[in-house]
């Protein structure tokens, strides 16, 4: 008996729904498939996700817990409490130097949520905006949920910018170029140079410029190159606490900008959101008081996980690393598996039950690689490298054959 349709045949849909399905939303199948298998008790290893195998610090979640038992579980200011936006505000200044108060600051669901806060405010139909390649799979759809068209602008082999190609895809109809730094998946921080070139076009083309940073606390030091001293009037900044001090679930991200886009960003926050919660808020401020501290744990132990991943699949010929310069990510070259990164990633699951990421997700220029997260235990990854070393040696052969048949 067939089911019932969920919705009568003569409605539609917007085309807002169009714009926000597609590639961002099906790299994803591979790791739900993992995920599915996981909670039906299976054998599956998961690096496809950058959620840090660590606990959120005790001060942080001590304080949520004391802010429940207190009651404050009801509606907050939509842009954030004054106390959490100040400490915001300041945290921004010690990393860019660029000396904003709580007016410049928005408090969000994660740095996902100021994305498109950002998008929806900056850029409409008819508006283009250039995104640097390798990003992260759901850039199109957040950006163009606001009606603008996203365009690639390539990476040149390493995964740094082709800054001429950049300048190239400038038009009347560009209103904004956006980034991550340190990227995701690459780790390639944007250096003072290749800052400088941004600068120079966004100040004679008139652009917005919105740099994702919310893997900077992993970044040496705590810090990346920033254009917000120089340009305060049309840099936007977007962070979160989720890898930083490994409170992906808490949802706690910001926005900082010119006073006026803040303005505008709650209007929108008042029908999206309509603030974080109380408790969660008051956590953040305590998480940013300990960021010193949680950062330095972040970046140690993404380092020694980094050394430990790059050491078990040094020795497998089919793979080659391509190190980070920050973060937890690092994308794997299997050009010489013979498998685009996509096969490589199918077939790794299928023999294996290792999840890894599509390289093509993030742009062509990692089409060729598959993205791995090394932020899980000990235990895991060595399991994973074993598997990945196995899957070179045993499986690999038959794919490559069973391939070769059935063309």
């Amino acid at each position: 008996m067939l089911a019932p349709p969920t919705h009568s045949t003569g409605v539609r849909f917007s085309g807002l729904v169009e714009r926000i399905s597609g590639a961002g939303a099906d790299v994803w199948r591979t790791h739900y498939a993992a995920l599915a298998a996981r909670e039906r008790g299976e054998d599956v290893i998961i690096l496809s996700v950058g959620d840090p195998d660590l606990q959120t610090p005790a001060p942080i979640v001590a304080r949520a817990i004391e802010q429940l038992r207190a009651g404050d579980t009801h509606y907050v200011p939509p842009a954030g409490r004054a106390r959490l936006r100040t400490a915001i505000a300041a945290q921004h200044a010690r990393r860019s130097g660029q000396s904003v108060s709580a007016q410049n600051v928005i408090c969000t669901a994660g740095a996902q949520n100021a994305l498109c806060i950002a998008a929806m405010c900056l850029a409409g139909p008819g508006d283009e905006v250039l995104a640097l390649e390798p990003f992260y799979p759901t850039y199109p759809a957040t950006i163009e949920a606001s009606g603008a068209r996203l365009l690639c602008t390539p990476a040149l082999r390493d995964c740094r910018p082709d800054l001429h190609a950049l300048e190239q895809q400038l038009s009347a109809r560009t209103r904004a170029i956006v980034w991550a730094t340190p990227n995701n998946p690459s780790g390639v921080i944007l250096s003072e140079r290749e800052l400088a070139v941004i600068r120079a076009l966004a100040r004679q083309h008139d652009l917005w410029l919105i740099s994702d940073e919310v893997y900077a606390g992993l970044a040496p030091g705590g810090r990346v190159p920033s254009l917000a001293q120089e340009l305060p009037e049309r840099v936007v900044t977007l962070g979160s606490l989720s890898k930083s001090h490994a409170m992906t679930g808490w949802r706690a991200g910001w926005l900082v900008g010119p006073t006026a886009l803040i303005e505008h960003a709650e209007h929108l926050a008042v029908c999206m959101l309509f603030g974080l919660p109380g408790f969660v808020q008051e956590a953040a401020v305590t998480a940013l008081e300990i960021a010193a501290e949680a950062e330095a744990r972040g970046r140690a132990y993404c380092a020694e996980r980094q050394q430990r991943f790059a050491a078990g699949i040094a020795a497998i010929p089919q793979v080659r690393a391509l190190p980070p310069q920050a973060g937890m990510f690092m994308l794997l070259d299997v050009s010489a598996s013979g498998l685009s990164g996509g096969e490589f990633m199918r077939a790794l699951y299928a023999k294996q039950r290792v999840s890894l990421m599509d390289g093509a997700a993030f742009g062509q220029a990692s089409a060729h690689c598959v993205r791995a997260c090394f932020a899980v235990d000990d235990a895991t990854l060595a399991a994973a490298c074993a598997r990945l070393r196995a899957f070179c040696a045993e499986d690999l052969p038959g794919v490559l054959a069973a391939g070769q048949a059935g063309t």
